[in-house]
């Protein structure tokens, strides 16, 4: 495979790409969760906004694993791969909505931190098309945490 970019920065590049893969899943998965299960006064606007949530990260899966493949490595679409790649944390229980939005938040938060680790490698690499696929990620995650936080205010 010769696309420009050295096997071992490919490798790394889709090592990085599979935590981030990872992470969106778990996230997909969480977010739906509370998606089904919200309760209270915030129901409609939780729901809505979770659904809003889980679809956009449920399209992105594919554009990272497609990534993946495009490097020459194949995608990781295990739970028990998934389980040792993510820094996620399943939730126990059903928490109260409040809990679900801080869930979230974090959620959010590490997904973003994950697709910014991998930018070191990406740019070293000139991988334009990962560096382009992170920073539309980085995108999404950095305002969707934004949004949910503004609902923890007041």
């Amino acid at each position: 495979m010769d696309i420009g970019i050295k096997e071992q920065d490919r490798k790394a590049i889709a090592e990085g790409l599979s935590r981030l893969l990872a992470d969106s899943f778990t996230l997909y998965l969480k977010t739906h969760n509370f998606h089904w299960n919200v309760t209270g006064p915030m129901f409609n606007t939780l729901h809505t906004m979770f659904m809003d949530q889980y679809t956009e990260l449920w399209n992105a899966l594919d554009e990272i694993a497609e990534r993946i493949r495009a490097l020459g490595f194949p995608a990781p679409g295990a739970s028990r791969e998934f389980s040792k790649l993510t820094v996620i944390k399943e939730s126990k229980g059903v928490p109260a909505a409040t809990d679900m939005i801080k869930q979230l938040v974090a959620g959010q938060e590490a997904v973003a931190r994950t697709a910014r680790s991998i930018f070191p490698i990406v740019d070293k690499a000139a991988d334009e098309p990962s560096a382009d696929l992170l920073t539309q990620r980085m995108q999404v995650h950095e305002k969707n945490a934004w949004m949910l936080r503004s609902l923890l205010e007041g």
